[in-house]
């Protein structure tokens, strides 16, 4: 057994020698030089063979699936569900139309908030949320889903305005005393408050961290966001009650010694003056009206009973047009499908004039049922109008004049709305109303918004 071992390593031995002299192993020993070399290249084809079976996979590049690649569109953006109303008149231009599908009668009414006070002055729309003041100078935030008093705080002791929003923050304007104040929008804290050298009622406007409104001692101001700061102001022709209204870097606002101006927004250079004609024997007229900016024209009423239209470059006055009484009333300015470019106006004589943007032409003009004395607004294909005589707010076709509307709420101001609803001013109520079948499509009106606004930087709120 043990020469048997002894042997079998003399062999090994001599297997071992023979690996490391091939050619004597080649000489001595061929056929075992074959099969050596054969499982060699077996042994090798295998490895090979497995290493490509388990390396990483290469990339693909396939030409004929490339071909037939077939891009798509990416989905539209998800369409907002309302539309935000941050100022008085709705936009910069203060045109006070929303162009929305679906706000149509009937409606049914979902809540209605109530209060001694009067409301002059309609609130403002933004993010969910209605802001407000009342006559006696009481600030409010309402939930508008549901009517909800969110917060309340006294501003003032009398105020007829609307409040302007910008970056979370709230501008307002008071009579008494005299002063502007700015408000965290959240929580109606006071953040500054600014005297004025005057009673103010003029719907403030704010555009590039610049606010600005007019006093009753006649000048225009412009204020920064910030801190309060006058940038500058610009004595006009008389009292300043109406609201500024904006288009392409210019300001546009009546006073009441009779004048339409256009100022600079950036510098306060008064740009051009232009004189009402006045109701006769020597008599200026007076404007209170807030204008409305649309197709290169300014657009007013003014106390000679007259509404005007002025050319936006140079102040020339291209029509007037005589009603019946006061024209109190801030226009409505619009242009749909179905309606050539209007102007929407009521008097006190009662009257809703629809007037041919044009040449001041007159299109329709209907009954309101008494003195409308507060601006008109449109949502839709309805303008509408508040009366004073009876405390009513109708709502006419704009095409016809039809009226498809009556509420026996209202006294100033008529609606605002959020693109789902209507929000009705009341003499001191805001009643919601929301369509028995509501379509509604919004993208529309934010495209109107953001031309009313025209190269503005108005403040916007996303719900």
């Amino acid at each position: 057994m043990a020469e048997g071992g002894r042997d079998l390593a003399r062999r090994s031995r001599d297997a071992l020698r023979l690996l490391f002299h091939p050619r004597r192993l080649w000489r001595e020993h061929r056929p075992w030089a074959i099969g050596l070399i054969v499982g060699a290249v077996v042994v090798v084809a295998g490895v090979v063979i497995a290493y490509e079976e388990l390396k990483r996979p290469a990339d693909v590049h396939n030409e004929d699936a490339i071909r037939h690649f077939k891009p798509q569109k990416p989905p539209p953006p998800k369409e907002p569900k309302t539309v935000n109303w941050p100022i008085f008149g709705f936009n910069n231009a203060r045109t006070r139309y929303l162009p929305v599908k679906g706000i149509k009668p009937p409606f049914r009414k979902i809540w209605r908030f109530t209060d001694r006070p009067l409301l002059e002055f309609p609130p403002i729309y933004v993010g969910g949320k209605l802001y407000f003041v009342n006559n006696s100078g009481f600030a409010y935030a309402l939930e508008a889903d549901t009517g909800k008093v969110l917060w309340k705080r006294r501003v003032g002791r009398l105020n007829a305005s609307s409040p302007a929003y910008y970056n979370h923050r709230l501008y307002i304007v008071n009579l008494e005393p005299g002063h502007i104040v700015k408000l965290d929008a959240k929580t109606g804290r006071t953040i500054w408050k600014r005297d004025l050298p005057g009673r103010a009622e003029s719907s403030p406007l704010v555009i590039d961290r610049t606010v600005y409104f007019g006093v009753e001692n006649g000048e225009l101001f412009a204020m920064s966001t910030g801190k309060g700061q006058v940038r500058w102001s610009t004595p006009l022709g008389g009292p300043i009650k109406a609201a500024p209204a904006y288009y392409g870097g210019k300001l546009f606002v009546g006073d009441y010694g009779g004048y339409m101006n256009a100022v600079d927004a950036k510098t306060g250079k008064l740009v051009w003056q232009s004189g009402s004609l006045g109701p006769g024997f020597g008599g200026s007229g007076a404007f209170y009206s807030t204008p409305a900016v649309a197709y290169g024209r300014v657009y007013a009423g003014n106390n000679d009973a007259r509404v005007y239209s002025y050319d936006t470059a140079n102040g020339e006055l291209a029509w007037s047009y005589s009603t019946g009484g006061y024209a109190y009333s801030g226009p409505a300015v619009a242009n749909t499908r179905h309606s050539p470019p209007t102007v929407f106006i009521g008097s006190f004589d009662g009257n809703v004039y629809a007037l041919d943007a044009k040449d001041g032409s007159v299109r329709w003009s209907r009954s309101a049922g008494g003195q409308v004395i507060g601006s008109l607004s449109a949502v839709g294909d309805i303008v509408y109008a508040a009366e004073f005589t009876h405390k009513t707010t109708s709502g006419y076709m704009m095409r016809s004049g039809k009226r498809v509307f009556r509420y026996p709420y209202g006294t100033y101001s008529p609606v605002i709305s959020d693109g789902r609803r209507l929000y009705l001013t009341g003499y001191s109520s805001i009643t919601a109303l929301r369509p028995h079948r509501a379509v509604v499509a919004v993208a529309e009106a934010h495209r109107a918004h953001k031309r009313g606004n025209a190269r503005s930087g108005g403040g916007r709120a996303k719900r």
